[in-house]
């Protein structure tokens, strides 16, 4: 396949070779027609054959007619398009004088034809030659400014060329010649300063001759100066005149061009002119461009907009005349600090940030606040640069004396200080976010060296006489925290994405250089820190998560074990002295590290683990005799019961407590609770928890060894008995105990489930569970009681309010996440499952991720049980609609609508591939037939079958069959219909709908006949009816279709037209389904006669007539259509040509003929 470049020069030679040859007028299908504006309409209303060659002819003509005839010497060989006499009586050939133009008439055509060009074509070597072409119009002008440059003859052609060329209508052209002329512009603009500056030499030269003595003065000289000037001002005159000519016939028409390309290219090459040539373009005429394109809504001419800015707001000598320019664009360049593409946010950003620097005091605190909130945006790079802003707006004028020197920076302590307390009262007072380590990570890259000074945030956490209020202290301690993580691990928070894949050498040897130091001075403070803050939870929190970031070799390394020792002192303390989960898990999480078997120190930290767990079991053993023995706990009693039991369940967690057998105590309390109901419900949760534990840490030594059958057979029995219990409390009255009860036996069944034998552990296979059957139902039910219930409104007012409804959201959705995994792993039956996807669109907001991914997986077990499910989730929402309502109206009730929505979704979950799911949609329907049809009125009744609205349901998977299988089925529900007696006179109204959605009335929404010739629709229609007479009995029985289907003769598809894609949130705000859009289209001949009379509910192959004399008459009638049609296809353009070519061939392989019939909205299968 040539390429486009190729397939323009072999134009080019075409036309070169053929210029006596009148060149034909373009068709307008791939041209830009609106690609100016209304400054720039003359050029929409020239024709094509005249965009630049009348403007050239009349330049050519007036340079001839000024420049006087010269003499050309006589070359050796004939030049082309000279006279050369060939023979006696030959004609002499005359110059071709449109050789250009046919040239570019041709290769117009061809790129028309292709669409594609040099500038657009993809690849590497396409990007290269673009390089390589700007790189020649530079070289070009470089080598001709002291010679062709001021001839008038090659630069004003050129000049004209590209004016015309860029106004011309095809975009190639306009792209191409655009770029070429302001590459010319900013070469020129080289060659210009150049002039200004010889200029200058010339004159100062001038003055120091003029100056000298009478003596010593060359008049020569004088002279010559003299003359060098006036040839260096006509030279500059020039120059001005062809950059006059580029800007006014190009720039200022280009612009705004369309093409965001070409907009981006004029942007570009005019910030290039002010930054290389400011005496002349530096000003506001030509500024006025640049605020303009601002405004532009591609993000690519925005962004180039704000580096051209960059570039003069860089410069601090240009600053003073960019003053009228800043005050009217300045809001604009603050507000495009919240644009929407980020990478134009960044660069506005720092935009502002080098007129904060170069421009004192245009920036008011109002622009400043609004800049603020970005240091916590999810986007790192945006935040990175929010905070350098905020970083030389607040901390830089405070600690300047930091940064006047490299070495004064660790000799001014004071200004450090001051650093943090800027930052804790920037963070403090603006209450714009609760988590200091997304402050510290977007001030990392500009302060990283300040927030590494972790001796001063030490000192100022240790100081005894300092001011710091409880808030500030808390902020603090999470600003060590942070600073040390990012620091010695380099992740940013959560949410944030550095988008780097790794760390370079340098980059990991400064990380290892920062934990060593970090490790070297928190060791010994920590301990200090720990018991300073140890009676407040949320201060002790982070401290003891500090551990993580430290290197642990160096307790021996450095020879620090007595800090080590001061270390699990304060753990303990702290462990002892609260009972929230946060402390429990970090002091947990904490110890484990210490108790790592490759550290020396092993023994000292295993040591201090038994000796607190040996504490809390004796309180535990104490505290639950008392329980065991007495029917009355006060509260004291009942709290530090309760407390054990959540230190005992937070270390359990981490560390093996099996050695201390807390699983039969723990069980014993358990069932109390479950005879008795007497144990409070604080007691119960982390029981149950430790149960857990105790459970899967025993299945751990079993699977790393073989286990005899006696270890096996216990471990079971241990389970289903705590499946047992948690059963028990799944009827409790609290909720709480509900909640932890299902998350624990779902993840417990899960884990025991039969995916556990799998990676060759058939040994375990003893262990595998099934639940019963009245386990699974209470599963469900406990499901549907506590998950899909109504919420209260977001945004009430109340922030408390809002987190806790967010809270129990967050909670619902994982009670939900396990129930799932639960049926996607075969421990619940698959069926289970339409409890869950009969809420997909009711809950959609909530859990629609949840039930789509559930969905998703279902299917790609098993398809046609899913296709079940989903039919069974609309019968049960159907025959609860029906208890509760009646047969009558059911049709109009919002539940019923409701309904039809979550069909349309289910509809759209089987997503494009229709000939796979070809079966499975015809089972669909027969099966929802059946059930519409399953109860019948009583005896004597008049009224329709109670089940029958159901078929309105099954209307919306419509769309989803081939053309037969509709017939088909149409065939089907008549035969159903027949066999109940108390048929009306005439049909009833769900029958009428889904009969509609079956009949070919269907295609007309998908055929588009206005876009069709009269010809091609009445072409359309014959074959189509004659195909609709041609089923047969037997196919009309049989539904099992596992055949491609044959291929329709010019069905009405075979011409059909694309539809515009509407996302399905578009869908669902349109009260009617895609039947009403079918119903609004207009039908042809004899579709709309057919739909519209009173065989409209006869099944299409019951026509008694069938394929005889009139059938052979109709195409006989066709084939003389066929022929006088022939004209007016010749008469098409080649785009719809090309289109019906290849709708015309899907038909040739069978692979592609099941997807015919495809609706517009499978396109749209991501957002079902």
């Amino acid at each position: 396949m040539s390429s486009p470049l190729q397939r323009a020069a072999g134009g080019a030679k075409r036309a070169l070779s053929a210029s006596s040859s009148s060149s034909a007028s373009l068709p307008f299908d791939d041209r830009d027609s609106n690609h100016t504006s209304e400054g720039n309409s003359d050029s929409l209303l020239a024709d094509e054959g005249s965009d630049f060659e009348d403007s050239l002819n009349r330049s050519v003509k007036k340079r001839a007619a000024k420049r006087p005839p010269k003499t050309t010497p006589v070359a050796k060989h004939p030049k082309k398009g000279s006279r050369v006499v060939h023979g006696h009586n030959r004609k002499q050939s005359e110059p071709p004088a449109n050789d250009l133009f046919s040239a570019v008439k041709a290769a117009k055509s061809d790129m028309q034809d292709s669409g594609d060009y040099p500038l657009t074509a993809p690849g590497p070597s396409w990007k290269k030659f673009q390089g390589s072409f700007c790189e020649f119009v530079r070289t070009l002008v470089c080598q001709c400014q002291y010679s062709f440059l001021y001839d008038g003859f090659p630069m004003d052609n050129l000049i004209s060329l590209l004016t015309g060329l860029s106004d011309s209508q095809v975009r190639a052209f306009r792209h191409t010649s655009t770029l070429a002329a302001m590459k010319l512009m900013t070469s020129l603009v080289r060659v210009a300063l150049q002039l200004s500056l010889h200029q200058d030499n010339n004159q100062r030269q001038y003055e120091a001759e003029r100056n000298k003595g009478p003596g010593q003065r060359a008049p020569e000289r004088l002279e010559s100066l003299l003359e060098k000037r006036k040839e260096l001002q006509e030279h500059q005159e020039e120059i001005e005149g062809m950059m006059n000519a580029l800007f006014r016939g190009v720039f200022v028409h280009r612009y705004r061009d369309v093409l965001p390309e070409i907009r981006a290219i004029c942007i570009e090459e005019i910030g290039c002119w002010m930054q290389s040539y400011s005496t002349s373009f530096l000003t506001d005429s030509y500024l006025k461009y640049i605020g303009w394109t601002l405004h532009d809504k591609h993000r690519e001419v925005r962004l180039k907009c704000l580096k051209a800015l960059k570039g003069l707001y860089g410069n601090r000598d240009l600053t003073t005349r960019l003053e009228l320019f800043t005050s009217r664009f300045k809001d604009r360049m603050v507000s495009m600090v919240m644009d929407k593409e980020y990478d134009v946010a960044v660069e506005a950003v720092r935009l502002l940030i080098l007129i904060l620097k170069n421009m004192e005091g245009v920036l008011t605190d109002a622009d400043c606040e609004s800049i603020y909130p970005v240091v916590y945006a999810s986007n790192r790079g945006l935040a990175s640069a929010a905070g350098e802003f905020l970083y030389w707006k607040l901390f830089y004028p405070e600690c300047e004396i930091r940064t006047v020197g490299r070495r004064e920076r660790r000799q001014s302590p004071g200004a450090q200080r001051t650093f943090f307390q800027l930052l804790l009262s920037f963070f403090v007072e603006s209450e714009l976010h609760d988590h200091a380590a997304y402050l510290v990570d977007s001030l990392w890259d500009c302060a990283g060296a300040q927030l590494k000074d972790w001796e001063s945030l030490t000192s100022l956490l240790l100081e005894k006489d300092q001011n710091l209020g409880d808030v500030q202290e808390s902020t603090l301690i999470e600003i060590l925290v942070s600073s040390a993580r990012q620091a010695s691990e380099g992740h940013p928070p959560v949410g944030r994405v550095t988008g780097r894949k790794g760390l370079t050498s340098k980059e990991r040897k400064t990380q290892a250089d920062d934990r060593v130091k970090l490790t070297e001075h928190l060791i010994p403070l920590l301990p200090q820190l720990l018991a300073k803050f140890s009676a407040d939870a949320e201060k002790v929190t982070p401290l003891l998560r500090l551990l993580s970031s430290f290197d642990l070799h160096i307790y021996c390394t450095g020879r620090l074990e007595k800090h080590l020792e001061l270390f699990l002192q304060q753990l303990q303390e702290v462990v002892v002295k609260h009972a929230e989960p946060a402390v429990l898990e970090a002091g947990a999480h904490a110890l484990y590290l210490l108790c790592n078997p490759e550290f020396t120190f092993f023994s000292r930290a295993d040591f201090a683990r038994s000796q607190l767990v040996d504490l809390l079991t004796d309180r535990f053993q104490q505290e639950l005799e008392e329980l065991l023995q007495s029917s009355f706990l006060d509260e004291d009693e009942v709290y530090n019961l309760a407390a054990t039991l959540k230190r005992l369940s937070a270390f359990y967690n981490a560390h093996d407590l099996t050695r201390w057998e807390l699983y039969e105590p723990c069980c014993q309390l358990l069932q109390k609770a479950v005879d008795t109901g007497e144990v409070p419900h604080q007691v119960i949760q982390p029981a149950l928890t430790l149960v857990y534990f105790s459970i899967l840490w025993t299945l751990t030594h079993i699977s790393k060894s073989d286990a005899s059958q006696k270890q096996l057979s216990s471990l079971r029995d241990r389970m289903v008995a705590f499946c047992e219990l948690c059963q028990s409390c799944l009827s409790d009255v609290d909720t709480e105990i509900q909640e932890q009860a299902f998350v624990l036996l779902s993840d417990l069944l899960l884990i025991f489930s039969p995916q556990m034998i799998v990676g060759g552990r058939d040994f375990l296979r003893p262990l595998v569970f099934f639940p019963e059957a009245t386990l699974q139902s209470e599963l469900a039910s406990f499901l549907m009681d506590h998950v899909f219930i109504q919420l209260g409104d977001l945004g009430s007012g109340d922030s408390q309010e809002d987190h806790l409804q967010i809270e129990r959201l967050h909670q619902r959705r994982r009670l939900l996440a396990g129930f799932c995994k639960l049926l996607l792993y075969g421990v619940l039956e698959m069926d289970a499952a339409s409890d869950v996807f009969k809420h997909y669109n009711k809950f959609y907001n909530d859990y629609g991720d949840i039930i789509k991914e559930t969905l998703t997986r279902a299917r790609q077990i098993d398809r046609s049980h899913c296709s079940r499910i989903l039919l069974l989730s609309l019968k049960q929402l159907y025959t609860e609609l029906l208890q509760d309502h009646g047969p009558q109206g059911l049709n109009e009730l919002p539940a019923f609508i409701e309904m039809r929505d979550l069909a349309r979704r289910f509809a759209l979950s089987f997503g494009p591939q229709q000939l796979q799911n070809r079966d499975l949609v015809v089972m669909l329907h027969k099966e929802g037939i059946k059930f519409s049809l399953s109860e019948l009125p009583p005896a004597g009744s008049s009224d329709q079958p109670p089940n029958l609205a159901f078929l309105e349901l099954l209307s919306e998977f419509s769309p989803r069959l081939f053309h037969q299988d509709k017939q088909l089925l149409l065939s089907y529900l008549e035969k159903c219909l027949q066999q109940v007696s108390q048929a009306p006179g005439r049909p009833w109204g769900p029958v009428t709908t889904y009969c509609h959605s079956l009949s070919p009335v269907e295609n007309t929404a998908e055929t588009s006949p206005q876009v069709l010739p009269s010809s091609k629709r009445r072409r359309v229609e014959g074959p189509a009816k004659h195909n609709r007479e041609d089923v047969s009995s037997s196919q009309e029985e049989s539904l099992k279709l596992n055949s491609i289907p044959p291929t329709p003769t010019l069905t009405s598809t075979a011409v059909k037209s694309r539809q515009p894609l509407w996302g399905l949130e578009e869908m669902e705000e349109e009260d009617g389904s895609e039947l009403d859009f079918a119903q609004g289209q207009p039908l042809a001949g004899t579709q709309r006669s057919r739909f519209l009379g009173p065989q409209y509910f006869q099944t299409p192959g019951n026509n008694p007539s069938g394929p005889g004399l009139g059938n052979q008459l109709m195409r006989l009638s066709l084939m003389e259509e066929d022929e006088e049609e022939e004209l007016e296809i010749q008469d098409e353009s080649s785009e719809e040509q090309q289109d019906t070519d290849m709708q015309a061939s899907s038909y040739s392989s069978p692979s592609e003929r099941g997807l015919d019939l495809l609706d517009s909205t499978e396109l749209d299968v991501e957002d079902f």
